[in-house]
């Protein structure tokens, strides 16, 4: 009887633990690719789990939440332009939104440069917030910080 119920309740914490796993499908890295003296390029970089997709910065108003870059303030680092996306973009009709949506799927890249005013390493640092979806669901949105020092 022992056996049964041990059993029983181990099976249970298998099934109940298998259930209330956590979907992390993007995982982040960031790094900087110093160009000369004074130029860096930011690369924040997801890659998405097999199924998975995040959105495009320049995703319509109405529909998923679009990745969005966002960059404290540090008045001896000078952003020059906006992120680019580097990845395969792709788009499609989403019937959730009801609308044409951009993605990525696998891997993408945005790519900030920044000119540093100063000699002295400089800490730059942020905010990425994103949405994933895959064809069954959308994960809420999700807010990832970064924090990297040029030098």
């Amino acid at each position: 009887m022992k056996l049964i119920l041990t059993t029983l309740y181990l099976l249970t914490a298998v099934i109940t633990a298998s259930f209330g796993q956590i979907l992390k499908p993007v995982q982040w890295n960031f790094s900087s690719k110093k160009l000369d003296e004074k130029t860096y390029e930011i690369h924040l970089t997801a890659s998405i789990g097999p199924g998975w997709h995040i959105y495009s910065q320049f995703t319509p108003k109405g529909g998923p939440v679009p990745t969005t870059v966002t960059f404290n303030k540090n008045a001896a680092v000078l952003s020059l332009g906006k992120p680019q996306e580097v990845g395969k973009l792709q788009q499609k009709m989403e019937k959730a939104f009801n609308m044409e949506v951009k993605y990525f799927a696998d891997k993408v890249d945005f790519v900030q440069v920044v000119k540093v005013k100063t000699q002295t390493p400089q800490s730059f640092s942020g905010t990425i917030e994103f949405m994933v979806c895959n064809e069954k669901q959308c994960l809420p949105p999700k807010e990832e910080d970064f924090a990297l020092t040029l030098k």
